[in-house]
């Protein structure tokens, strides 16, 4: 084997070694974030139960906030078991359903402030009618 050929196929060698290397790190640096428990999702999801609470979503929207809860607990249960991607998923899925009960809450409650308004315009238009017809 030539000098030339030699190091071609040192160089071939360390590039595949290089790229090895290469790829079991992202995948020890992968599993090592999917062993680190979901804090911040399960704190956001936790936040978002206790804004749902506060707007009574419980009177409202009590299925979403049922499930939101649900899911939560799901969540704590999967890092209990060390699936933190399970964790994970379920801790987002708790906070979205929390925040669909807050904005199920909020226009359940912007209705019946409309249907209110209406009522008060339409006794207000009635009276307006009522006072006219007397000075015509």
């Amino acid at each position: 084997m030539d000098t030339t050929a030699w190091r071609r196929a040192v160089t071939a060698k360390a590039r595949r070694r290089a790229t090895g290397c290469a790829a079991t790190l992202a995948l020890a640096l992968a599993a090592g974030c999917a062993s680190t428990p979901p804090t911040a999702q399960i704190t956001a999801a936790q936040q978002a139960i206790e804004e749902a609470e506060r707007a009574q979503a419980a009177e409202h929207a009590s299925a979403e906030l049922s499930q939101a809860r649900s899911k939560l607990a799901a969540a704590n249960t999967a890092i209990g078991g060390r699936d933190m991607d399970e964790a994970l998923r379920y801790a987002e899925e708790a906070k979205v359903d929390a925040e669909l009960a807050t904005a199920r809450t909020a226009a359940v409650k912007a209705k019946a402030a409309n249907d209110e308004i209406r009522a008060s315009t339409r006794v207000l238009v009635e009276e307006l009618d009522r006072n006219t017809e007397g000075t015509r």
